[in-house]
């Protein structure tokens, strides 16, 4: 799990830690900072030096609620799963540059900023998998469902088409001209991926159309096998392809439980995941035949509030009492000692360590258990026992995760932590293919634990995640937010001076902070085992995947 998905602006959930470990060794070097950097790890080759053919062997944590990857359902496995299957207008390279992905687009470039226009080219020989080519229209169906104007669609986020007037045929079918009625700072994340018009054509296409499988595909490879029985998602060579060769001939995702990833790697049933902490770093590095990669990613692991009306944590002032009494260091020590040098909490919604625009802006959440308890005394919450009540409720919240060793080990030092300011926390776990589809979608929680999965554009996880509309609550899963917090994202994303736009970034993670919305906990190590002879595939950080060069060694 954990491959970096198509280049997108949009934060995915994921159910599977990946991020956090308990326990330590003497005497093991630490692999390097949490920050982001200018590099990535993937064994790079050019694709002469590997051999045809071969299956790549990946894992996932759960069969995907829905293959729409635009859909409020979508999470970390869809993403991994669509990754070789979808169009996508931008790749990136190691330092989080775009170029245009030319098996798709000749040519995409800002053709005007006032309005805002944006000219897509689309190459002639890109056709979806069932011979139909790609035109302007796919463009325009799925910019119409992801508008928002119609809540039938139930889209994980606009993705900035809230801001696109109109989507318009070009010099032919195959060019796109976009026109936005407010500037839109990253443009770049649209249409990533791409659907054909058919899934976006209507709510219920939209919602159902590819909800057990992916009806029709662009990438290299297409779905040839879903095995519900075996747990078992297989792809192979798309015919329709019309670009280079991909030199796997399949590609098979296993559904596994995190406790069982590490032992696939060794007893040589997978060929590349993820390795969370120091024990499954160490015990892969000391695999024959495996190289543990390592590089930064812009991923997140957090513990998010329900701050929605008739919550027990619905007021904010609440939330933050209890959010000081949160020792995320103590959860950091615990999760990457011995994995990255000094670990760190990470203080910023938005912006990772490294990134251009990280600063802390947490104070708001300060550990401080005795500030938090006289908060909690001066809100009303009186000790009675051992647990705080008031007007007869008693201060229990639920604290729901994925069913995985590495979640409840975090939710036991919250769970301590919290205790000895007489909040009681009941942990609760849950199979991934239920958490957010049954849980954390429809609000059943009032802490929930889970990662974020980011990108090279971080500003779009702030009308996704943090701002709040009721009607269409998208990745806010605690229903937190304000009116002016909306505003000021509004004018975060519509700023084009990346200065400017970071800055005001900066002032709504702070109003973020300062509402309770969620902690951060630790970032993500990225570090990966991956069988030694594969090429062109590890610890991508800010790249993206090109699935036509990832093979073995000859």
């Amino acid at each position: 799990m954990r491959l970096r998905p198509l280049v997108t602006r949009l934060a995915i959930p994921a159910v599977a830690a990946g991020l956090l470990v308990t326990g330590c060794s003497v005497g093991t070097t630490p692999s390097g900072t949490a920050a982001i950097g200018t590099t990535n790890d993937i064994n790079p080759h050019d694709p002469a030096d590997l051999r045809d053919g071969g299956n790549l062997r990946m894992s996932i944590s759960s069969f995907p609620e829905t293959f729409n990857a635009l859909h409020v359902d979508m999470d970390a496995d869809v993403a991994q799963v669509i990754d070789p299957l979808m169009p996508s207008p931008f790749s990136t390279d190691a330092g989080g540059l775009f170029t245009v992905n030319h098996d798709y687009f000749t040519d995409v470039k800002l053709t005007g900023t006032n309005p805002q226009q944006v000219t897509y080219t689309i190459n002639p020989k890109a056709v979806w998998s069932d011979g139909t080519p790609i035109t302007w229209e796919d463009l325009q169906s799925e910019a119409t469902a992801l508008a928002g104007a119609d809540k039938g669609f139930q889209i994980n986020s606009p993705s900035g088409f809230d801001r696109v007037a109109k989507v318009e045929r070009g010099v032919d079918d195959r060019q796109a001209i976009v026109t936005f009625t407010r500037p839109y700072a990253e443009w770049e994340g649209q249409f990533s991926p791409l659907y054909p018009k058919a899934v976006t054509a209507n709510p219920q296409a939209f919602n159902d159309l590819d909800r057990s499988s992916l009806a029709v595909s662009a990438g290299p490879f297409v779905i040839t096998n879903i095995d519900r029985t075996q747990n078992r998602i297989t792809l192979g060579h798309n015919p329709k392809w019309w670009g280079d060769a991909p030199k796997l001939d399949t590609v098979t995702f296993s559904v596994l439980d995190s406790s069982a990833v590490l032992g696939g790697i060794q007893n040589n049933e997978l060929d590349y995941a993820y390795m969370s902490g120091l024990s499954n770093v160490t015990a892969a590095r000391a695999t024959p035949g495996i190289t543990v990669r390592r590089t930064p990613e812009p991923s997140f692991s957090v513990l998010t509030f329900n701050g929605a009306t008739g919550s027990i944590l619905e007021d904010p002032k609440l939330r933050l009492a209890v959010s000081k009494a949160i020792d995320r260091q103590a959860i950091v020590n615990a999760s990457q000692h011995g994995v990255v040098d000094d670990p760190k909490p990470l203080n910023n919604h938005i912006f990772m360590a490294g990134q251009k625009g990280y600063q802390d802006n947490s104070a708001p959440v300060a550990f401080d258990p005795n500030q938090a308890a006289a908060d909690l005394d001066a809100l009303g919450w009186k000790l009675n026992g051992d647990v705080r009540e008031k007007d007869g409720r008693k201060l229990v919240l639920r604290d729901v995760m994925y069913q995985q060793d590495l979640w409840v080990d975090t939710a036991k030092i919250i769970q301590e932590n919290l205790a000895k300011v007489g909040v009681k926390l009941d942990i609760q776990t849950f199979p991934g293919q239920s958490l957010f589809t049954n849980v954390i979608n429809p609000g059943n929680f009032d802490l929930a634990q889970f990662s974020w999965s980011g990108s090279t554009l971080p500003l779009g996880a702030l009308e996704q995640i943090y701002a709040y509309h009721p009607d269409n609550p998208q990745g806010n899963h605690g229903r937190i937010g304000s009116p002016e917090l909306n505003t000021l994202i509004d004018r975060t994303l519509s700023e084009l001076d990346p200065d400017k736009a970071v800055a005001l970034a900066n002032q709504a993670d702070t109003m973020i902070w300062q509402e309770g919305f969620s902690l951060p906990l630790n970032q993500a190590s990225g570090n990966y085992a991956v069988r030694s002879d594969l090429a062109n595939i590890g610890a991508y950080g800010l790249a993206s995947a090109n699935w036509t060069k990832i093979g073995f060694l000859k």
